[in-house]
């Protein structure tokens, strides 16, 4: 009787031991909480920054006058990453066309997905495949007027306590016919991480 109630107590204490080790939970959080895991760039930087110059370039006067009456086609280049960290520019880029595109001002053409559109075209028009009163032609697509461009540029310096990176993100609109720069401006971000002594 003593072994049989040694032996539960024994199971129990295991049983409760495994239940109070770690193990990993997986959570939703708030995609536009602050992230502040380091001074790298991360999504709240991204978010900054496509926020800000898409607000900016929309509430331009020069934009105002060029949207009053149509809703110009642009082309929007992919950023330019000039720092020393990867970064994914290419969701920067998709960020602000999602922004511009949702305010009903302009319209694009995605060069990113011309080669794409050929090869379709290529099979409605010489596959034999698809009827050819109904296959779209080439030559109808329409060019962009404008070309929306931008560079991502970054500082870093850093010492024994402390690191610091500036981040400096510019955004131009050209007028694609004549070459005129239409709009431009710029959004910086400073991120420091240092020691912090804490007192008892």
């Amino acid at each position: 009787m003593k072994k049989l109630i040694m032996i539960t107590s024994v199971a129990l204490t295991l049983t409760l031991v495994a239940g109070c080790t770690n193990k990993s939970v997986v959570r939703y959080g708030d995609a536009n909480e602050v992230e502040t895991t380091d001074i790298s760039f991360g999504s709240t930087d991204l978010q900054k920054v496509a926020g800000q110059m898409t607000d900016s370039l929309l509430l331009s006067p020069v934009v105002g006058t060029l949207t009053a009456n149509t809703r110009p086609i642009m082309f929007v280049e992919s950023i330019k990453n000039k720092t020393s960290e990867h970064i994914d520019t290419e969701s920067i880029t998709d960020s602000i066309s999602t922004k511009l595109l949702r305010s009903g001002k302009f319209r694009f053409v995605d060069m990113g997905r011309v080669e794409a559109a050929r090869k379709q075209l290529d099979y409605q028009q010489n596959s034999g495949m698809v009827d050819s009163a109904k296959a779209m032609q080439f030559g109808k697509q329409v060019g962009a007027q404008y070309m929306l461009y931008g560079n991502l540029a970054s500082i870093v310096k850093s010492n024994k306590d402390q690191s610091d990176v500036y981040y400096k993100f510019t955004l131009r609109l050209m007028d694609l016919e004549s070459g005129l720069v239409e709009w431009a401006d710029e959004t910086e971000i400073r991120k420091t991480k240092g020691k912090e002594f804490v007192s008892w």
